[in-house]
């Protein structure tokens, strides 16, 4: 019985945000939080998260109010909040030298319905977010943007919306389905390259394909299934609403515009006895497309292109540990890699291409703190490119480079070295040089 119950406990975490893929972070060297129930593939996780404790060692800010937040958690409530925050600049190149603050707040709450209300194998995930302060990605000119998470959900709002209402049902220890109103930032799984932007990489090369962001939108209407391994999505199917319905419930234009399916799978790995991840999958869309929308997932002029029926992408991650940590179970550094191809009809990069390392910091008594290198290129499509050009003037291919260091200045509190060197697309803008600190508190 413990052991069902530890793989359904997992599925709410790896399902709640699914769309391109494993909705949430299973066996990933992070997640959203340390309470969202994620399991390390190869320890068993406390029954429990710990909330309690002295201000400095607890992993949230607020603690366990007074004994409120266990009680919860007993009851299959989890309650998460955070915020990131941005102080970034571009200090050499791009379109002008500003400084900017901004920053993303979520709200989360996962809910077991088993302790709850006694529907076994039954999950609900609620997410609202907002962002507030300015955004970088016109003093930078690239194409993706350097901190995305700080354009999140509405590029041009700062009002709290409600992205994820998602209800999973286990119908097996190996089988789920899903449906309900989803975000898509979780999809496109990887270890040492994802974390939505606020635990490991800033720039959206590194938090989850490009190649996807013009079939598939960042929050919608949606329904699919997932076949389990161990408690790991091994494949995902998943049929969406083509439009993005941030700002509302979605069930007003709910398929007016077609259909959108994303069919994934990822499979661990062992090579040299390491662990790693292979990660295959494809996106396709019925929608008519007529225009470049905008999208805070993209820097994007809003211009007419030539009318295209459908669109769709192919991509393929890989993580792979080279160094694992015996002492703490899914701590180590690796390398990861990404590649995708895209329909140049409609969607500007028609291939992309990332690879980097990160990982835990090697440094004697920080093996907490997390490190990351990673370098991009978008090759941007032949046929949507020179209509952005009447817009933006001469561009041409792109590629990017990001460090960081996550500083773990307590487990609710980490701060972020934060630099970038990116060389837009665009031919008239020169190379920025990206620099700044980002700053994630749990309360």
């Amino acid at each position: 019985m413990d052991r069902r119950r530890t793989y359904l406990r997992s599925l709410l975490a790896l399902l709640g945000a699914a769309c391109l893929s494993q909705a949430g972070s299973a066996q990933t060297l992070y997640c959203d939080s340390p309470s969202c129930g994620c399991e390390a593939a190869h320890a068993p996780a406390p029954a429990l998260p710990e909330f309690g404790g002295c201000w400095c060692s607890r992993t949230k800010l607020t603690g366990d109010w007074h004994g409120a937040r266990t009680a919860l958690a007993a009851n299959g409530v989890l309650v998460d909040a955070d915020s990131t925050l941005f102080y970034t600049g571009v200090t050499s190149g791009g379109v002008s030298r500003d400084f900017a603050f901004a920053g993303h707040n979520d709200y989360v709450v996962n809910m077991d319905m088993d302790k709850l209300a006694g529907r076994k194998g039954l999950f609900v995930k609620l997410r609202a977010e907002h962002r507030y302060g300015q955004s970088l990605v016109e003093s930078v000119g690239a194409l993706l943007p350097t901190a995305v998470s700080a354009d999140l959900p509405v590029a041009d709002s700062e009002n709290v919306y409600l992205t994820n209402v998602l209800f999973t049902q286990a119908l097996s220890e190996s089988f789920a389905v899903f449906a309900g109103k989803m975000d898509t930032l979780d999809g496109d799984l990887n270890a040492f390259a994802h974390g939505r932007g606020k635990k490991q990489f800033s720039n959206v090369a590194f938090v989850a394909t490009p190649i996807a962001l013009r079939s598939v939108p960042y929050s919608t209407l949606g329904a699919g299934f997932a076949i389990l391994d161990e408690g790991e999505p091994i494949l995902t199917y998943t049929i969406l609403n083509p439009t993005d319905t941030t700002k509302t419930s979605g069930f007003d234009e709910l398929f007016e515009e077609g259909v959108t399916m994303v069919l994934e799978g990822r499979v661990r790995t062992n090579f040299f006895n390491l662990p790693g991840h292979q990660l295959l999958a494809g996106t396709w869309s019925s929608r008519e497309y007529i225009a470049l929308g905008q999208d805070p997932r993209i820097a994007l002029p809003n211009v007419p292109i030539q009318r295209q029926d459908g669109s769709w992408s192919l991509y393929w991650n890989f993580d792979q540990y080279l160094v694992t940590d015996p002492q703490h179970p899914g701590w180590g550094w690796g390398v990861f890699g990404r590649a995708g191809i895209a329909d140049k009809d409609t969607n500007p990069i028609e291939w992309f291409l990332s690879f980097g390392i990160g990982g835990n910091s090697t440094i004697c008594g920080r093996e907490a703190d997390t490190f990351g290198v990673g370098w991009y290129y978008t090759g941007l499509s032949d046929r949507v490119g020179p209509i952005i050009q009447t817009v933006l003037g001469p561009i041409s291919d792109g590629q990017g480079v990001e460090l960081f260091y996550n500083y773990e200045v307590t487990p609710w509190m980490h701060l972020t070295p934060d630099l970038q060197i990116i060389e837009p697309a665009r031919d008239n803008v020169d190379t920025a040089v990206v620099m700044g600190l980002r700053l994630n508190m749990a309360y």
